[in-house]
């Protein structure tokens, strides 16, 4: 893609603004439950204090009101957390806007959470511009955040001296222009989760650009019912049966498939007391619930994904969190794993899964995006690159 690097930079003696995604969970005490997001800015961080540069950095936290800075809302913990993992004092800057701070070269301050700034979620110009005025180079290292249209992800962007992008979200958008804009074939994407109404434009999207499309959980259901199918009290989107048979349609045109449960496992529900069952997809009764793939189903489906040349996953195949019926997604991932091809795994549930069955350093990578990886996926150009294009 065409756009700068922060890597191609001259950042000595230069005051250097990053954007970064800590928007790290907090427990119940307000101490940080996972820190994956802060070692995965502190890269870009450690780049241009290298380099000499004063370094900036901001992120917004959980979901703060416009105006009103709680202290659940605060970057406290976070500026506290990457001081730790960088070796020295990061610290923690409040009200920030009109630059009344210092930031030395070669130290690096923590920009309160941007999304209490009135006109940060609105994209204000004016805002976007005053923060602009802040730096010598921009930098935006936060994929998570680039499919919305902020002050501090596409704003300033078109407002900073120098726009570019970080390490991080030059590593993501690689590896998804790899997997999708120049895959190495067959491309396989694995699409599940509950519902075909959340996914429909990402499926619409893929039918016409991979080789094989596996659907797996209440979105796999409502396919079943498009082909005809009984799939007893099972989670489905009969309202939506034309479009997957739609998409059946145009994945069949092309010579391609979306391949559908020959052998599933169902329960009466979904309680810890619940009796697993495997039976044929035509065996299922008016009271089971399909929860899962069966083993001859998985087999199929391991076979199809040890021949791609590119496979793209987004979503576990059944309610993998009960041990009865997480069969399909474990088979699903030690067959990701096993596989020769590039890979790429992105969305919440997906990464749990991951990190559920140990696969996580045999993914080719993992997408620390949510509904970014999702609209990237749907082919939508996502607001916050756009910008950083359009200043290259």
């Amino acid at each position: 893609m065409d756009f700068r690097r922060l890597v191609d930079q001259e950042l000595k003696d230069r005051r250097v603004f990053i954007r970064a995604d800590l928007n790290v969970p907090l427990d119940d005490t307000g101490a940080i439950a996972d820190d994956t997001r802060i070692r995965a800015s502190v890269p870009g961080i450690q780049f241009c204090l290298r380099a000499g540069a004063a370094v900036m950095v901001t992120s917004h936290l959980g979901r703060p009101k416009e105006g009103e800075l709680r202290p659940q809302d605060s970057l406290a913990p976070v500026a506290h957390r990457l001081g730790e993992l960088l070796g020295r004092e990061a610290r923690l800057v409040r009200d920030w806007i009109d630059g009344n701070f210092t930031v030395n070269a070669g130290h690096v301050v923590v920009l309160e959470n941007c999304r209490v700034n009135p006109g940060e979620k609105a994209n204000d110009e004016g805002l976007a511009r005053r923060m602009a005025q802040l730096c010598d180079v921009y930098v935006n290292d936060a994929f998570g955040t680039a499919h919305r249209a902020e002050a501090t992800t596409e704003g300033m962007a078109r407002f900073a001296l120098v726009a570019c992008a970080g390490p991080l979200l030059c590593a993501e958008l690689d590896a998804l222009g790899k997997a999708i804009e120049a895959p190495r074939r067959p491309l396989v994407a694995i699409v599940a989760g509950s519902k075909v109404s959340t996914k429909l434009t990402i499926l619409e999207s893929l039918a016409h650009k991979v080789d094989q499309l596996i659907v797996g959980g209440g979105i796999a259901n409502t396919f079943l019912l498009a082909e005809g199918v009984a799939i007893g009290a099972s989670l489905a989107e009969p309202d939506l049966v034309e479009e997957a048979r739609t998409i059946i349609k145009a994945m069949r045109e092309r010579g391609a498939a979306v391949p559908l449960p020959v052998d599933v496992v169902v329960a009466a529900d979904l309680s810890p007391s619940a009796v697993a069952r495997t039976v044929p997809v035509a065996e299922v009764g008016s009271d089971d619930r399909i929860l899962d793939f069966g083993p001859r189903t998985m087999a199929e489906l391991g076979a199809m994904i040890a021949g791609a040349g590119t496979i793209v996953w987004n979503g576990p195949i059944g309610v993998f969190e009960h041990e009865a019926f997480a069969g399909g997604t474990r088979a699903l991932a030690a067959a990701i794993a096993a596989s020769s091809a590039f890979s790429i795994a992105g969305g919440g549930d997906t990464l749990a899964a991951i990190a559920k069955f140990g696969i996580t350093d045999r993914v080719g990578y993992i997408s620390t995006g949510g509904g970014a990886f999702l609209e990237f996926l749907e082919g939508r150009e996502l607001p916050a690159v756009a910008a950083l294009r359009a200043r290259a």
